[in-house]
């Protein structure tokens, strides 16, 4: 059975735009009011998977469930380097802030 991310055609790291994007493009060619008589039966069960994995991947939350669930702690992985990245970040302007400095204007004068 194809994951979500391959009948949208899209990588698991797909932007929210990229998702909606790939769901109308594939809606546009399998919805069962634009093919021929003979396909419509065949369209309508493509369609109904290219929108299950939309409704699924476009929502974050049931995503991040499908995420875990699928692939389990590959998905983990990556979202805790990236918690590691937003800590290092907040480390860095907080010590940024405490010596007095507003970004706004020390941008300028650097």
């Amino acid at each position: 059975m194809a994951s979500l991310y391959e009948v949208l055609g899209i990588s698991m790291g797909a932007s929210g735009h990229e998702i909606k994007a790939a769901y109308r493009k594939l809606a546009r060619t399998c919805h069962p009011d634009v093919v021929a008589m003979n396909q419509k039966e065949s369209s309508a069960n493509m369609f109904m998977k290219i929108h299950s994995a939309y409704s699924t991947l476009s929502d974050p939350d049931k995503r991040a469930k499908y995420d875990r669930e699928t692939y389990g702690h590959k998905v983990m992985m990556r979202s805790s380097s990236n918690m590691a990245t937003s800590a290092s970040m907040s480390a860095t302007y907080q010590s940024f802030s405490q010596q007095g400095r507003k970004w706004e204007t020390d941008q300028c004068y650097i």
